[in-house]
């Protein structure tokens, strides 16, 4: 396997379940559904969900033939298979710096609130377009850099400027993004960007309080597309459609390929794991999930 960024692993902590059913994210949780049913093709083949957590957004897949979750933690992906127990879905343990996927295996994926912690956007964005088929669509959020609140900080003089293309890593593998820049290395990787949302525009602490979450996730339901050329929010909902060659899926489309010597020939011979045809590297599958970590 190849050197690899850090990965922020939030291993057995509860943190991002607490952060989204304990912390009043109701709001978030509401407006980003809305945006992705607005964004998703509504069924297909194969969906896999990047950096999916304990599965939050996965009940939203139901048109899709097979979902995958793929996340760093095995203990998120086990509370996945929990959460998800009436339609468990296929969980894999591993880096999206090296997804364990097959060239084109995928007819969608899913990234939401998970690229805000790679430190190398472009290599996480190259191996989204290499598991992704030709014409297939690539659902993206990132965290915007230049929102609205970043943008007053600044010209009231009480904040750095949000202008700058760099990213703003604002916590240990935090980062905020310039949505130009984002767009700039979709180009680069083989994405076409189709539509665009602004989301969580009223993530004010005290409208938050004020207003019932329904009613302030609709009325973000109803300004995400007029207001996507603006982008004010802190957050930013893409639809993007792969081009070009890359990403053609082999013959007879093989789900996974090996981590460490990138092999399709991965067999499950044995109960507990797979085991690569070509450089004999068993991978353990562990209360239901394939770990290739």
């Amino acid at each position: 396997m190849t050197q690899q960024p850090p990965v922020l692993d939030y291993g057995a902590s509860t943190y991002e379940r607490d952060f989204w059913k304990g912390q009043g994210r109701d709001y978030e949780d509401r407006a980003e559904r809305l945006a992705l049913r607005g964004l998703l093709p509504p069924s297909g083949g194969r969906l896999i969900d990047v950096g999916a957590g304990f599965g939050r957004l996965a009940n939203l897949y139901t048109g899709y033939e097979q979902v995958i979750l793929l996340d760093y933690s095995p203990d998120l992906l086990r509370d996945a298979r929990m959460y998800l127990a009436a339609r468990p879905p296929l969980t894999v343990a591993a880096s999206y710096y090296d997804i364990p996927l097959a060239d084109g295996a995928c007819d969608t994926v899913v990234m939401v609130r998970a690229l805000h912690h790679a430190a190398d956007v472009p290599r996480v964005l190259g191996e989204l377009r290499r598991i992704l088929r030709p014409g297939g669509a690539l659902v993206l959020e990132h965290a915007n850099k230049c929102h609205l609140k970043a943008v007053l900080r600044y010209r009231l003089g009480r904040g750095p400027t949000p202008f700058t293309l760099e990213p703003k890593e604002f916590a240990y593998l935090n980062y905020d993004f310039h949505p130009q820049y984002i767009r700039q290395h979709l180009a680069r990787a083989g994405f076409a960007v189709e539509a665009e949302r602004a989301v969580s525009t009223f993530r004010v602490p005290a409208l938050k309080r004020l207003v019932p979450a329904s009613l302030l996730a609709g009325l973000d339901g109803v300004l995400q597309r007029p207001l996507a050329p603006l982008r004010p929010s802190p957050s930013v909902f893409l639809r993007c459609r792969a081009v070009g060659d890359a990403g053609r899926p082999q013959p007879g489309r093989p789900l996974f390929r090996c981590p460490r010597c990138r092999a399709t020939d991965l067999r499950d011979d044995a109960p507990g794991h797979l085991r690569c045809g070509q450089c004999g590297t068993d991978w353990p599958i562990v209360d239901g999930t394939h770990r290739f970590r």
